[in-house]
């Protein structure tokens, strides 16, 4: 029996939540992660329609883009918004699950679709990552000590690749060492050569845990001089790592042509704009929702048109003024599509499982004739 837990696991290796936003609020946030699965509802935000139909539905988990609770909240009862929206989810034991920004931005996540979606090759991405430095630490390890000593390093920050804590290597082999007359070994004697029985102990982990992690190391373990190594490691980016993407349309087009690519592609109910419409384009950028802050990264990437969800008047006006053009076809435009590649991409995760996207979530915002 599948349970919210193996969709959280896939969702957390999918984006992982490292890779959010540190003001964000993304993974499980409301429910039991052992409640039982068979039906997943997709959205981009949780409203008291998706919550009407998630109840009418009987699913047991909602992912939904825009996460719950950014702020701290002292009440939930009928009298309170929050309260209103989460209580019926509370009653129904259904959770709810978010990977907002780190949605946004990981492999074949919403800024990947909407690049996909316009046709762009030489996609990357439009503020890249400067990977973290990381090490690996090999101890030398007696068996007596292997566990204890794993432990602390893990305690130490140790051993997370990706979405999983807790990874090392282990392999036994045969340790030598020669006790001189000031040493105190903890096995053999000293004054002559012993062979022990070790296991070789390799763990990753960021620069900034490598003091704890051997200060931890030495706390563990039983060795007066405890034998370690400590390796750089290179880091690569890949074409995913970092905010937004950039790419290059196949041929130069006219705004006004793009726009209504974009508007078809998108569904979205109408396009604002910022340059000329029969200016030509072929350099993309794209950040979905509310992405002004990526219009200096465009700018820099020498990006033709920077393609949002909205944007601020005043962004605006410093768009035209470095003669980037802009297009604008709303926040749920952007990110709506993106909820609907989640849905299928779960459904083939996990083919017992009924999932489906929101068929009562709404633009908020129409246009008038």
């Amino acid at each position: 029996m599948l349970t919210v837990a193996d969709a959280v696991a896939f969702l957390d290796a999918f984006a992982p939540p490292s890779g959010a936003a540190d003001w964000d609020n993304v993974g499980l946030i409301l429910g039991d992660s052992t409640t039982p699965l068979t039906r997943i509802l997709t959205c981009l935000t949780v409203t008291s329609e998706v919550v009407a139909e998630a109840v009418d539905a009987g699913v047991e988990l909602i992912v939904t883009h825009h996460p719950l609770l950014f702020k701290p909240v002292k009440k939930l009862t009928d009298a309170t918004a929050d309260g209103k929206l989460l209580l019926p989810l509370l009653k129904r034991g259904i959770a709810v699950y978010s990977p907002h920004t780190a949605f946004d931005n990981c492999a074949g996540g919403i800024n990947d679709g909407l690049a996909a979606r316009l046709g762009l090759t030489n996609v990357r991405p439009l503020r890249s990552d400067k990977p973290a430095a990381l090490f690996k630490l090999v101890a030398f390890v007696p068996p007596g000590d292997l566990a204890r000593v794993s432990d602390a390093l893990f305690a130490a920050g140790a051993g997370h690749i990706g979405a999983y804590r807790e990874c090392s290597f282990r392999t036994d082999g045969t340790g030598t060492f020669f006790g001189t007359d000031a040493a105190n070994p903890t096995v053999g004697v000293k004054g002559r050569r012993e062979e022990v029985r070790e296991s070789r102990l390799e763990v990753v982990l960021p620069e900034a845990s490598l003091s704890a992690a051997v200060a931890a190391l030495r706390a563990a373990h039983s060795y007066e001089e405890p034998a370690f190594d400590i390796y750089p490691l290179r880091s690569l980016v890949g074409t995913s790592s970092g905010a937004g993407r950039v790419g290059d349309l196949p041929d130069d087009v006219m705004i006004a042509d793009l726009g209504e690519t974009l508007r078809l592609a998108l569904r979205s109910a109408g396009m604002q704009y910022v340059g000329s419409r029969d200016g030509l384009v072929k350099r993309v950028a794209v950040a979905c929702g509310a992405a002004g802050e990526y219009l200096a990264d465009a700018i820099r990437a020498k990006a033709d048109v920077f393609v949002t969800g909205e944007l601020r008047f005043h962004d605006g006006l410093a768009a035209k003024a470095a003669d980037i053009a802009v297009l604008l076809p709303g926040h749920y435009a952007t990110e709506r599509p993106g909820v609907e590649d989640l849905a299928v991409r779960l459904q083939a995760a996990f083919p017992t499982l009924h999932v489906t996207p929101s068929a009562t979530e709404r633009d908020p915002f129409g246009v008038l004739a």
